[in-house]
Protein backbone atom coordinates (compact mmCIF):
# COMPACT_ATOMS: atom_id res chain seq x y z
CA UNK A 1 0.00 0.00 0.00
CA UNK A 2 1.12 3.58 -0.66
CA UNK A 3 1.87 5.96 2.26
CA UNK A 4 -1.52 7.61 1.67
CA UNK A 5 -3.42 4.32 1.79
CA UNK A 6 -4.68 3.26 5.20
CA UNK A 7 -7.16 0.64 3.94
CA UNK A 8 -7.91 -1.51 0.93
CA UNK A 9 -11.41 -2.07 -0.39
CA UNK A 10 -12.78 -4.56 -2.88
CA UNK A 11 -15.32 -3.32 -5.41
CA UNK A 12 -18.43 -5.31 -4.53
CA UNK A 13 -20.82 -3.55 -6.89
CA UNK A 14 -20.81 -0.90 -9.59
CA UNK A 15 -24.01 0.97 -10.49
CA UNK A 16 -24.57 3.68 -13.11
CA UNK A 17 -26.75 6.36 -11.49
CA UNK A 18 -26.72 8.76 -14.45
CA UNK A 19 -24.66 9.62 -17.51
CA UNK A 20 -22.21 11.44 -15.23
CA UNK A 21 -22.37 9.54 -11.93
CA UNK A 22 -21.28 5.98 -11.03
CA UNK A 23 -21.74 4.39 -7.63
CA UNK A 24 -19.06 2.10 -6.21
CA UNK A 25 -19.75 -0.11 -3.20
CA UNK A 26 -16.52 -1.17 -1.49
CA UNK A 27 -16.06 -3.83 1.17
CA UNK A 28 -13.92 -6.77 2.24
CA UNK A 29 -11.47 -7.48 5.08
CA UNK A 30 -9.18 -4.64 3.98
CA UNK A 31 -11.71 -2.16 5.41
CA UNK A 32 -11.46 -3.60 8.92
CA UNK A 33 -10.83 -0.72 11.28
CA UNK A 34 -12.27 1.94 8.99
CA UNK A 35 -14.20 4.43 11.10
CA UNK A 36 -16.29 7.29 9.78
CA UNK A 37 -15.64 10.73 11.21
CA UNK A 38 -19.38 11.27 11.31
CA UNK A 39 -18.89 14.54 9.44
CA UNK A 40 -21.39 14.42 6.55
CA UNK A 41 -19.09 15.89 3.89
CA UNK A 42 -16.15 13.63 4.76
CA UNK A 43 -13.91 12.49 1.92
CA UNK A 44 -11.31 9.81 1.28
CA UNK A 45 -8.44 9.58 -1.15
CA UNK A 46 -8.95 6.77 -3.65
CA UNK A 47 -6.06 4.99 -5.40
CA UNK A 48 -7.22 2.77 -8.25
CA UNK A 49 -5.34 -0.25 -9.67
CA UNK A 50 -2.24 0.58 -11.68
CA UNK A 51 -1.95 4.12 -10.30
CA UNK A 52 -0.01 5.74 -7.47
CA UNK A 53 -1.79 9.11 -7.65
CA UNK A 54 -4.93 9.66 -5.59
CA UNK A 55 -8.25 11.36 -6.23
CA UNK A 56 -10.66 12.51 -3.55
CA UNK A 57 -14.29 11.45 -3.19
CA UNK A 58 -17.05 12.11 -0.68
CA UNK A 59 -18.17 9.17 1.44
CA UNK A 60 -21.79 8.79 0.38
CA UNK A 61 -22.41 6.28 3.15
CA UNK A 62 -20.71 3.82 5.51
CA UNK A 63 -22.58 1.08 7.37
CA UNK A 64 -19.67 -0.55 9.28
CA UNK A 65 -18.91 -2.94 6.40
CA UNK A 66 -19.67 -1.24 3.06
CA UNK A 67 -18.22 2.07 1.89
CA UNK A 68 -20.21 3.80 -0.85
CA UNK A 69 -18.58 6.37 -3.16
CA UNK A 70 -20.43 8.16 -5.96
CA UNK A 71 -17.85 8.98 -8.63
CA UNK A 72 -18.37 11.85 -11.07
CA UNK A 73 -17.44 11.01 -14.66
CA UNK A 74 -15.18 13.71 -16.09
CA UNK A 75 -14.17 13.96 -19.72
CA UNK A 76 -10.92 12.24 -18.78
CA UNK A 77 -9.02 11.23 -15.67
CA UNK A 78 -7.48 8.36 -13.73
CA UNK A 79 -10.60 7.26 -11.90
CA UNK A 80 -12.98 8.18 -14.74
CA UNK A 81 -11.29 5.78 -17.14
CA UNK A 82 -11.11 3.01 -14.54
CA UNK A 83 -14.66 3.41 -13.18
CA UNK A 84 -16.15 2.98 -16.65
CA UNK A 85 -14.71 -0.54 -16.86
CA UNK A 86 -15.93 -3.72 -15.17
CA UNK A 87 -14.28 -2.94 -11.85
CA UNK A 88 -16.08 -5.49 -9.66
CA UNK A 89 -13.62 -7.62 -7.70
CA UNK A 90 -10.74 -5.17 -8.05
CA UNK A 91 -8.95 -3.69 -5.06
CA UNK A 92 -8.51 0.04 -4.41
CA UNK A 93 -6.54 1.98 -1.81
CA UNK A 94 -8.45 4.18 0.63
CA UNK A 95 -7.12 6.86 2.98
CA UNK A 96 -8.32 7.86 6.40
CA UNK A 97 -11.49 9.98 6.10
CA UNK A 98 -11.60 13.72 6.76
CA UNK A 99 -14.45 16.20 6.77
CA UNK A 100 -15.09 19.91 7.35
CA UNK A 101 -18.88 20.48 7.66
CA UNK A 102 -19.45 22.12 11.05
CA UNK A 103 -23.03 23.22 11.71
CA UNK A 104 -23.10 25.86 14.49
CA UNK A 105 -25.23 24.99 17.50
CA UNK A 106 -27.31 28.14 17.05
CA UNK A 107 -27.97 27.65 13.31
CA UNK A 108 -31.61 28.24 12.37
CA UNK A 109 -31.21 27.45 8.65
CA UNK A 110 -28.89 25.70 6.22
CA UNK A 111 -28.18 26.64 2.59
CA UNK A 112 -26.30 24.19 0.35
CA UNK A 113 -24.90 25.03 -3.08
CA UNK A 114 -22.76 22.85 -5.32
CA UNK A 115 -22.18 21.33 -8.70
CA UNK A 116 -22.23 17.64 -9.57
CA UNK A 117 -19.00 16.98 -7.66
CA UNK A 118 -20.70 18.25 -4.51
CA UNK A 119 -23.87 16.20 -4.98
CA UNK A 120 -22.80 13.19 -2.84
CA UNK A 121 -21.99 15.52 0.06
CA UNK A 122 -25.27 17.41 -0.42
CA UNK A 123 -27.05 14.07 -0.30
CA UNK A 124 -25.43 12.96 2.94
CA UNK A 125 -25.81 16.36 4.59
CA UNK A 126 -29.53 16.51 3.80
CA UNK A 127 -29.94 13.03 5.28
CA UNK A 128 -28.24 14.23 8.46
CA UNK A 129 -29.80 17.63 9.20
CA UNK A 130 -33.46 17.33 10.18
CA UNK A 131 -34.32 20.03 12.71
CA UNK A 132 -33.81 23.21 10.67
CA UNK A 133 -34.96 24.29 7.16
CA UNK A 134 -32.57 23.21 4.40
CA UNK A 135 -32.37 24.84 0.95
CA UNK A 136 -30.23 23.31 -1.79
CA UNK A 137 -29.11 24.39 -5.27
CA UNK A 138 -27.29 21.85 -7.44
CA UNK A 139 -25.71 22.60 -10.82
CA UNK A 140 -25.63 19.39 -12.87
CA UNK A 141 -25.95 18.31 -16.51
CA UNK A 142 -28.46 15.66 -15.46
CA UNK A 143 -30.17 14.56 -12.27
CA UNK A 144 -29.42 11.16 -10.69
CA UNK A 145 -32.01 8.54 -9.84
CA UNK A 146 -35.20 9.72 -8.18
CA UNK A 147 -34.89 9.71 -4.42
CA UNK A 148 -31.16 10.49 -4.38
CA UNK A 149 -31.90 13.52 -2.18
CA UNK A 150 -34.52 13.51 0.60
CA UNK A 151 -35.52 17.14 -0.02
CA UNK A 152 -36.65 19.25 -2.94
CA UNK A 153 -33.70 20.78 -4.78
CA UNK A 154 -33.36 23.60 -7.29
CA UNK A 155 -31.57 21.94 -10.22
CA UNK A 156 -29.43 24.24 -12.37
CA UNK A 157 -27.84 23.59 -15.74
CA UNK A 158 -24.14 24.49 -16.10
CA UNK A 159 -23.51 27.17 -18.76
CA UNK A 160 -21.30 24.77 -20.75
CA UNK A 161 -19.30 21.59 -20.31
CA UNK A 162 -16.51 22.16 -17.81
CA UNK A 163 -17.95 25.53 -16.76
CA UNK A 164 -19.89 26.74 -13.73
CA UNK A 165 -22.06 29.76 -12.90
CA UNK A 166 -22.66 29.09 -9.21
CA UNK A 167 -21.06 32.37 -8.11
CA UNK A 168 -23.85 34.24 -9.90
CA UNK A 169 -26.44 31.98 -8.27
CA UNK A 170 -25.12 32.66 -4.78
CA UNK A 171 -25.05 36.41 -5.40
CA UNK A 172 -28.78 36.19 -6.03
CA UNK A 173 -29.65 34.31 -2.84
CA UNK A 174 -32.08 36.00 -0.47
CA UNK A 175 -30.49 34.90 2.80
CA UNK A 176 -32.81 33.77 5.61
CA UNK A 177 -33.01 35.85 8.76
CA UNK A 178 -31.16 34.85 11.89
CA UNK A 179 -28.02 32.76 12.36
CA UNK A 180 -27.43 29.94 9.91
CA UNK A 181 -24.84 27.98 7.95
CA UNK A 182 -23.82 28.09 4.29
CA UNK A 183 -22.00 25.14 2.71
CA UNK A 184 -20.79 25.18 -0.86
CA UNK A 185 -18.42 23.16 -3.04
CA UNK A 186 -17.48 23.16 -6.72
CA UNK A 187 -15.13 24.83 -9.18
CA UNK A 188 -12.25 26.58 -7.41
CA UNK A 189 -12.44 29.99 -9.10
CA UNK A 190 -16.17 30.14 -8.37
CA UNK A 191 -15.49 29.23 -4.74
CA UNK A 192 -12.86 31.93 -4.31
CA UNK A 193 -15.32 34.49 -5.68
CA UNK A 194 -18.03 33.32 -3.29
CA UNK A 195 -15.72 33.31 -0.25
CA UNK A 196 -15.02 36.97 -0.86
CA UNK A 197 -18.72 37.67 -1.41
CA UNK A 198 -20.03 36.01 1.76
CA UNK A 199 -17.20 37.46 3.85
CA UNK A 200 -17.16 41.04 2.58
CA UNK A 201 -20.54 41.67 0.93
CA UNK A 202 -22.84 39.50 3.05
CA UNK A 203 -20.73 39.90 6.19
CA UNK A 204 -20.90 36.28 7.34
CA UNK A 205 -18.81 35.16 10.28
CA UNK A 206 -16.12 32.68 9.19
CA UNK A 207 -17.76 30.03 11.38
CA UNK A 208 -21.05 30.41 9.49
CA UNK A 209 -19.85 29.11 6.11
CA UNK A 210 -17.66 26.49 4.50
CA UNK A 211 -16.76 27.00 0.83
CA UNK A 212 -14.47 24.48 -0.87
CA UNK A 213 -12.92 24.15 -4.31
CA UNK A 214 -13.25 20.57 -5.59
CA UNK A 215 -11.93 21.07 -9.12
CA UNK A 216 -10.31 23.67 -11.38
CA UNK A 217 -11.99 24.87 -14.55
CA UNK A 218 -8.69 26.22 -15.84
CA UNK A 219 -7.34 22.68 -15.93
CA UNK A 220 -10.53 20.91 -16.93
CA UNK A 221 -12.79 18.98 -14.61
CA UNK A 222 -10.13 17.36 -12.46
CA UNK A 223 -10.90 16.70 -8.82
CA UNK A 224 -8.37 18.17 -6.39
CA UNK A 225 -5.18 18.18 -8.43
CA UNK A 226 -3.35 19.41 -5.29
CA UNK A 227 -3.48 16.96 -2.39
CA UNK A 228 -5.33 18.73 0.46
CA UNK A 229 -4.33 16.07 3.02
CA UNK A 230 -0.90 17.47 4.01
CA UNK A 231 -2.23 21.05 3.89
CA UNK A 232 -5.14 20.12 6.16
CA UNK A 233 -2.92 18.22 8.63
CA UNK A 234 -0.33 21.00 8.75
CA UNK A 235 -2.99 23.66 9.22
CA UNK A 236 -4.67 21.78 12.06
CA UNK A 237 -1.30 21.26 13.76
CA UNK A 238 -0.76 25.03 13.57
CA UNK A 239 -4.19 25.72 15.07
CA UNK A 240 -5.63 27.25 11.90
CA UNK A 241 -9.35 27.44 11.21
CA UNK A 242 -10.87 25.50 8.32
CA UNK A 243 -11.32 28.79 6.45
CA UNK A 244 -7.59 29.56 6.80
CA UNK A 245 -6.66 26.03 5.76
CA UNK A 246 -8.77 26.19 2.61
CA UNK A 247 -7.27 29.58 1.80
CA UNK A 248 -3.86 27.87 1.98
CA UNK A 249 -5.22 25.11 -0.26
CA UNK A 250 -6.45 27.62 -2.86
CA UNK A 251 -3.07 29.36 -2.79
CA UNK A 252 -1.34 26.01 -3.38
CA UNK A 253 -3.60 25.32 -6.36
CA UNK A 254 -2.87 28.78 -7.77
CA UNK A 255 0.84 28.16 -7.32
CA UNK A 256 0.60 24.82 -9.09
CA UNK A 257 -1.34 26.43 -11.93
CA UNK A 258 1.42 28.99 -12.55
CA UNK A 259 4.36 26.61 -11.96
CA UNK A 260 6.28 26.54 -15.26
CA UNK A 261 8.00 23.24 -14.43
Amino acid sequence: MSPRTAFEGTVLRREVLSDHLIRLELGGPGLAGFTSTGVPDEWVALTVPGQFQTRYYTVRSWDSSTLVLDVVMHEEGLVTEWAQTSSEGQTVGISLPRGSFTLPDNAEWLVLVGDLTALPAVGRITETVFDIPVTAYVEAPDAPLAGYLPIDVTWLRPPAAGRSALAEVVRGIDWPAGPGYFWMAGESAQMRDIRRHVRHDVGMDARAYDVMGYWSGSRGRQTRAVDPGPIYARGKAMGKTDEQIWADYDAARDGAKHDPS
